[in-house]
């Protein structure tokens, strides 16, 4: 039941280096273009406050991580192909590579800040490329794929709403349903842009823009902000998260190996073995690096991501009392859910049967029983019965 945040981009500008940083899954790493083909997955984590410290318990996590009463809770993370220009004809398997990105729920869309990759994703001189371009140029491939998937046969289907009693909506969703779009995105860009059955293609291509910006969120993740020329780019790209992977992932590998402690989002780390000077070098630049941007970037980027997705952290038990499973695990389970979410719909989420035995919900904080319309909150810890 975990997000999808897709890692996307122009090739060869440190997606697969964000996406092992993040998950410390092993890729390939390299600065040749297309060094990724087939996508990666992998699991990441977005951070929240434990409510064991609140609650005066030890919790024992199970389906994710508490660090000093901070609850790393897993998010489904995809690696895809580097994208090029005029993918949404088909080249460089433009479409393939498309069509793994509308798999995703988010997007964090990893920008080379420093302006050291050309469109084509070779490498040329710093600066020399306007990162805002490949912004553009990932959104206007992104918007000319689901544009084609509705204007071939956009004559046919406004015949059929004026033909018959099918509403606009019902219409356009079934083109676009496998794409992970929802029909309540398709009705409010309908809305939104006063799109019609006697649209043209002008219009349409307004409504599809509309409807990617609003169904597949983006973060924009300027890498290589450890570079001067990379904190430079970042400053001019408005709303970008500062960003380097690779330090975030050196650091990860550090603290994997026991070097240091480090978590993930943080803003310091504890030395705790002899290094070499090497490895002291790495540390005192990425210590400069978090004094700098408060964090690498790249935790703070999924954050981003499960932020524009309006997700709330809850904390399902079976016993309200000692907020535990029914084994007795405290706190086992943290789960991210869309704000709106009511009981009955997490049972769903958590197993598709579980919905149908849902019997009532319990705020386990208060040990008030809670209504079947009520919406969850962050932090809540809820009780949940089922029929036997």
């Amino acid at each position: 039941m975990s997000l999808m945040i897709g890692i996307v981009g122009k090739t060869n500008v440190g997606k697969s280096t964000f996406f092992k940083a993040a998950t410390l899954v092993d890729v390939e790493i390299s600065d040749r273009v297309f060094t990724t083909i087939k996508p990666n997955v992998g699991m990441g984590y977005v951070r929240a406050t434990c409510p064991c410290k609140e609650l005066r318990v030890v919790c024992e996590p199970k389906n994710s991580m508490c660090i000093d009463g901070t609850r790393l809770i897993p998010v489904r993370l995809m690696d895809v192909a580097g994208l090029v220009p005029d993918a949404h004809t088909g080249r460089g398997l433009g479409n393939q590579f498309l069509s793994d990105i509308m798999e995703a729920d988010c997007l964090i869309q990893v920008v080379d800040a420093s302006g050291g990759t050309d469109a084509e994703g070779n490498p040329v001189p710093a600066g020399t490329r306007d990162p805002a371009e490949d912004v553009r140029m990932l959104e206007d491939e992104l918007d000319w794929f689901i544009f084609g998937i509705l204007q071939k046969n956009w004559g046919g289907l406004c015949r059929t709403v004026e033909a018959t009693k099918l509403k606009l909506e019902d219409v356009i969703f079934k083109q676009v349903s496998g794409l992970k779009m929802s029909k309540e995105d398709v009705i409010t860009t309908i809305n939104t842009t006063g799109l019609t059955a006697k649209s043209d293609e002008k219009q349409l291509f307004s409504f599809v823009r509309e409807l990617r910006k609003l169904s597949k969120p983006m973060v924009i993740a300027a890498n290589k902000a450890d570079k001067p020329e990379g904190a430079e780019g970042a400053k001019q790209l408005k709303g970008a998260i500062p960003c380097s992977a690779q330090v975030e992932l050196g650091l990860r590998l550090a603290d994997q190996h026991g070097f240091i402690r480090y978590v993930p989002g943080g803003k310091t780390f504890e030395i705790v073995k002899p290094l070499n000077d090497h490895q002291k070098q790495f540390l005192e630049g990425a210590k400069k690096l978090l004094e700098q941007l408060g964090g690498t970037g790249v935790q703070q980027s999924l954050e981003a991501a499960a932020a524009k997705l309006n997700v709330v952290a809850v904390y399902p038990v079976e016993n309200e009392n000692r907020y535990a499973s029914g084994k007795g695990n405290v706190l086992p389970d943290a789960f991210l859910v869309p704000a709106g979410t009511t009981p009955k719909e997490l049972a769903g989420k958590i197993h598709t049967e579980f919905a149908d035995r849902f019997l009532h919900a319990v705020d386990a904080r208060t040990k008030r029983a809670v209504g079947a319309d009520y919406w969850l909150k962050d932090g809540d810890v809820i009780k949940i019965a089922l029929k036997k």
